[in-house]
Parts: C-alpha cells; sequence; structure tokens
C-alpha cells in the first residue's frame, strides 16, 4: 500500500496555471431506526406542506397602512394600535374558520391582512392541519394494527413502519401547536417558539433517516393481500384521498418548511428592530435543522454507496473503503488507447480508479491522496487530465471527462484533497489560491 511522505512535493500540477383531516382514534407505540436512499412513498400527491411556499403577495395599494409603515427597526407610533387591529382581524377569521386547517379565499384577499400576516396565518394553519395528520398516522393507523394483532406484520416491521412519530405528535401536539395558538397571531412570538423548541426538533432527524426504511416495509406491505386490504379499509374509513405512504413522508415536509415560512416571515416584517433579531434567530434555528438532517441523510447515503462499491470490488487487497473517509465523488471515464472506461471513486484519502466488468468493479489502480500529483492540462485533449504517484512519474492516468463541468469538478474536488493531505503545513491563503485557479 502507498505510504506517505513528508517530502511530497506541494505543487498539484504539471502545469498548473493561475487561471386531508383525521378522525378521533386510540393507542401509542415508539422505536428507533435507520436508513437506504432513492425510495418511492407511492405518492404522486402535492402537498400542500411541500418544502415551498407560495403565499400571495399583498399589492402595495391593496392596504393604505401598508404604504405608512416605518421601516425595519424603526418605531410606528402607531404600532400598539396596528397590532390590537390584527389580533381582533385574526381572531374573527380564526372564530369563522376554525373547522377549516387552511386558509380560504376570503382569507387571502382580506385586504386587512398584511404580507406577514398572512404568513403568520399559513404557519398557524398549517401547523393545525398538520397535528391532525399526524393523530391520524398515531391513533388510526398504528393504533388499529395494534388493536389488530392478527395481521402478517411482525413487531420489528411495525416500529420500522412508523419509527418515532410518537414523540414528533407528542412534540408538534403537546408542545409547540399550543404555544404557536397561544401567541396571539404575533410573529415575533411565534419566531420565539421555534427558538425554544431547538434541541427537541432534532427527533425529526431519526424520523428522516428512518423514513426511506418505513417505505420498503410498506412496500412490503404492498405484496400482501392482507395488508393492502387493511390499509385500504382504514383509508376508506378515514375518508382520506392519499394512502399511508403520503402520510408518512408529511414529517420529512414539515421539518423542511419551517425554515422557509420563518424566512418569508423576516423577509418582510417591518417591526422593532428587537423582534427582528428574534426573527432572524429562528430562521436560523430552523436552517441549521434543515441543514443538519439533510448532511446526516446524505453521509448516510454516501456510506451506504460505500458498502455497495465495496461488495462489487474485485481483486482489491486492501482494507475496508470505509477506512479512507467518505465518498467525495464518483464518475465513469474514457481512457486514451483502452477499450474498455475507468470508473474512478474519489474517497477523502485516496483516489480508486477500477475497470467495469459485468456487476461488479475490478481493481485496476490506486492512489493516496498524500502522494497524489495532478496534471490539469493534456495536450490537444481539453476534457482530460492525468494523475500519478508522485514519486513514480512514469506510470500516468490519463482519462477524459465527458463534458468541462465534470472535467472541472474532478479538478477542483482533486485539488482539494492533494492539500487537506499533504503532509507540510500549507498557509491557508496559499491553498484558497490554488483553489481558485482557473485550469480553462
Amino acid at each position: 500500500m502507498d505510504s506517505s511522505e513528508c517530502e511530497r512535493p506541494v505543487s498539484l500540477s504539471s502545469t498548473t496555471s493561475s487561471s386531508s383531516s383525521s378522525r378521533d382514534s386510540h393507542c401509542s407505540f415508539g422505536s428507533n431506526m435507520t436508513l437506504a436512499s432513492n425510495v418511492d412513498s407511492g405518492c404522486s400527491c402535492s402537498d400542500k406542506d411541500s418544502d415551498t411556499v407560495k403565499l400571495d403577495q399583498v399589492s402595495p395599494n391593496s392596504d393604505a397602512s401598508e404604504q405608512n409603515r416605518q421601516p425595519s427597526g424603526g418605531v410606528d407610533e402607531h404600532a400598539d394600535k396596528s397590532n390590537s387591529r390584527r389580533q381582533k382581524d385574526f381572531a374573527t377569521i380564526c372564530s369563522e374558520s376554525s373547522e377549516s386547517p387552511v386558509a380560504t379565499d376570503a382569507m387571502v384577499s382580506d385586504p386587512k391582512l398584511s404580507y406577514v400576516d398572512r404568513v403568520v396565518l399559513e404557519v398557524l394553519q398549517t401547523e393545525q392541519m398538520y397535528v391532525k395528520d399526524l393523530r391520524s398516522i398515531v391513533e388510526n393507523y398504528l393504533g388499529c394494527i395494534i388493536d389488530t394483532p392478527d395481521l402478517p406484520l411482525s413487531p420489528e416491521e411495525v416500529c420500522t413502519l412508523f419509527g418515532n412519530i410518537e414523540d414528533i405528535y407528542a412534540l408538534n401536539f403537546s408542545e409547540l401547536l399550543h404555544e404557536l395558538e397561544s401567541c396571539a397571531f404575533d410573529p415575533v412570538a411565534i419566531a420565539d417558539c421555534f427558538v425554544a423548541k431547538n434541541e427537541a426538533f432534532h427527533i425529526y432527524t431519526q424520523y428522516c433517516m428512518n423514513y426511506p426504511n418505513a417505505i420498503d416495509v410498506l412496500n412490503e406491505c404492498a405484496r400482501s393481500v392482507a395488508m393492502t386490504r387493511f390499509f385500504g379499509e382504514v383509508q376508506a374509513s378515514l375518508k382520506h384521498s392519499l394512502p399511508l405512504g403520503c402520510y408518512l413522508l408529511k414529517p420529512v415536509q414539515r421539518i423542511l418548511k419551517y425554515h422557509l415560512l420563518l424566512r418569508e416571515i423576516a423577509n418582510h416584517y417591518e417591526g422593532l428592530a428587537e423582534g427582528m433579531e428574534v426573527i432572524e434567530e429562528a430562521t436560523a434555528t430552523m436552517t441549521s435543522v434543515a441543514w443538519h438532517i439533510n448532511d446526516i441523510k446524505r453521509k448516510h447515503e454516501h456510506a451506504a454507496r460505500v458498502q455497495e462499491i465495496q461488495a462489487q470490488l474485485v481483486q482489491w487487497q486492501g482494507p475496508e473503503l470505509c477506512r479512507y473517509g467518505e465518498l467525495v465523488l464518483e464518475g465513469t471515464f474514457r481512457v486514451h488507447r483502452a477499450r474498455h472506461e475507468r470508473s474512478l471513486f474519489l474517497f477523502h484519502c485516496i483516489l480508486l480508479l477500477t475497470k467495469r466488468r459485468d456487476d461488479a468493479y475490478a481493481y485496476k489502480a490506486h492512489i493516496l491522496c498524500s502522494n497524489l500529483m495532478l496534471v490539469e492540462h493534456v495536450p490537444k485533449e481539453p476534457l482530460s487530465f492525468s494523475v500519478r504517484h508522485f514519486k513514480n512519474s512514469k506510470v500516468q492516468h490519463t482519462v477524459q471527462a465527458r463534458s468541462f463541468d465534470e472535467k472541472r469538478l474532478w479538478i477542483h474536488e482533486l485539488k482539494r484533497l492533494i492539500l487537506e493531505n499533504h503532509p507540510g503545513k500549507i498557509p491557508l491563503k496559499a491553498k484558497q489560491a490554488i483553489l481558485e485557479m482557473d485550469a480553462f
């Protein structure tokens, strides 16, 4: 195997240039699990609780009071009266539509509501609808499964199917929704609810990681006549137009939507500076939660992909690939004077070159990133680049990308990993300068 050398040169290249509601029922349950990727919930549905925010912007001429508001951070002498009037308007709207979980056309067109008012209303009413959906999953689907022990579904499969949905229901119903409803439609108070619940929202990470496994179980259930009949009967009794798979997706959608709604409030809020600070903190908090979930999901997917590559890799005598860090890039490249293409796998610490052979990858070569040299330019081959061991320049691997974008991506990541794995200490500014060089 290769070993890094202290005398390893810093140069990267020999030619580097500068250039649906629910009904009441019963029961409880809970569990833990983990992830797969690229799953299908069986839903081709457009969900009102999707990860995009669609709210009609108020015309500047629709409400004269909007034109006279103070800039963000200023003091509005009519703030108390305006806030009181807004709360009264909201109270009237909600008392007239307490049975409806979504905004009606009358609400949307009400000229008394500012854009921020509408987003606040959207937050509250979609949360009410979301909690009803959670209750439907917990009390109706899960509760009925527990009350029907003769179903061909093991306790482990039940755990995987529903994950920690009960914990999420408890958080959103017993805590978050009640607090949001007590905020008198004040956008700052609404935002503060999310700041206070910062740590609690991380239970969604577990649910999101388990979700692909849940869909795997649901797909298995679809092959069972008894389970298909059971889920169909529950869905019919609830008068749901969407199947269970769509409802299991809702927590994933909801946790990734909060920061979008809060961002809308922040972008249009015109109150006091202190209030803006709270709203911005809430937006940052929920953005961080969404980022964390996406990051964990990505790492799980990459880990699963590494296991798949390891299982298909033949003629490799080295240690397990997971020891070389995260899989950064993979791609298929043409090779000069070779009949077959090469599949390259770039890990944090190693570049692995293989040849596709039926359902396997045949090992051809590898270079540790600490020993890697990169040649960005190949004469008369603008899409090609070469890699080699810095101590063995005679053995050079030249590959051709399919596009300039692909070549640019690989060049950038190869440079970055060469720098990060270099045994010597390279100043940060020097690293940045090297990475910013335009090779094209």
